[in-house]
């Protein structure tokens, strides 16, 4: 009885240790959290900011996030502009251990500012679109950074996240290819989006940006904005008002009266709409969404 007892006891402190030892992660936004979990594995404990209902341009700061980052070992920014709000979470936490990630590093980005940019343009990064996270084959650049960042944290782990690093970018590979396929016969189609979060996404799988429902990049549509949209959807036909779940249906659902064309909601974060559970499933979900509006729409 003693013995086994004290055999008991051994292996709870055992997993007590363990699970002590775990690097622990926070991420701005869940996709990025969903990533590090892949590359991460049982060896990392993973939390997001934002969760995918949530507007990434603007999370409120709060105490309890920075509890979060107080506690971790990494931080992985989004960067580029886009998630200016984690410094001020950063900077509460007071974690002088703490490792912060920059995501964008690596990504070949899109929409970079060729002229000053300022606030009469709207909410315009001057680095480029941030957006990046929505192209899956971006998903593997931001794996290799992840991948670093959590060796350097734990260098004992480093042949482990490199195996699920390369697992990882197997898979975005395959399941990328399949996608682009599937997509295919709707390439080139006109859509109009809510925002400009989607060239990435665009680009990838052959969609084309024939317009916005904002009139700038974080402006409310405006009524005669709204009305040059109207005129844009039936002048070429178009059949698809795209937009985030954050974003108020009121004004695309107007268009749609006026025009026919369908609005879809799709997820621009891992937990959007229902089914984008990770980071592969996003795009799973979001890309039959669409596939099924078209096949749908006259």
């Amino acid at each position: 009885m003693k013995r086994n007892t004290f055999l008991l006891i051994v292996s709870l402190l055992t997993l007590a240790a363990g699970a002590e030892a775990k690097v622990r992660v926070v991420a701005s936004l869940s996709d990025f959290a969903s990533i590090a979990e892949e590359v991460g594995g049982d060896r990392v404990d993973v939390e997001a900011i934002a969760d995918g209902r949530s507007d990434p341009h603007s999370v409120q700061v709060l105490p309890s996030y920075m509890v979060k980052v107080k506690k971790a070992d990494i931080y992985l920014l989004v960067g580029m502009g886009l998630d200016q709000w984690a410094y001020g979470i950063i900077d509460g936490a007071r974690n002088s251990k703490l490792q912060i990630t920059d995501c964008s590093q690596g990504i070949e980005i899109l929409d970079k500012p060729t002229t000053p940019v300022n606030l009469s343009m709207g909410d315009i990064h001057v680095s480029g679109n941030p957006h990046y996270w929505l192209d899956p084959m971006n998903g593997i650049v931001i794996a290799g950074t992840i991948y670093e960042a959590l060796s350097n944290a734990d260098p004992e782990g480093e042949p482990y996240y490199r195996d699920r690093r390369d697992v990882f970018e197997t898979t975005v590979r395959e399941r990328t290819e399949g996608w682009v396929a599937m997509m295919e016969p709707y390439r080139g189609t006109e859509v109009v989006y809510y925002h400009d979060s989607w060239p990435y996404f665009s680009q990838r799988f052959g969609l084309a940006e024939a317009g916005f429902v904002e009139p700038k990049p974080g402006i409310s549509p405006s009524p005669g904005h709204t009305a040059e949209i109207v005129q844009l959807v039936k002048a070429r036909e178009i059949r698809l008002l795209i937009m985030a779940p954050y974003f108020s249906t009121k004004v695309p659902d107007s268009i749609a009266r006026q025009t026919g064309a369908q609005v879809v909601i799709v997820a621009s974060s891992v937990g959007g709409v229902k089914g984008a559970d990770d980071y592969l499933s996003l795009f799973e979900t979001d890309l039959e969404l669409l596939r099924k509006a078209m096949e749908s729409s006259p």
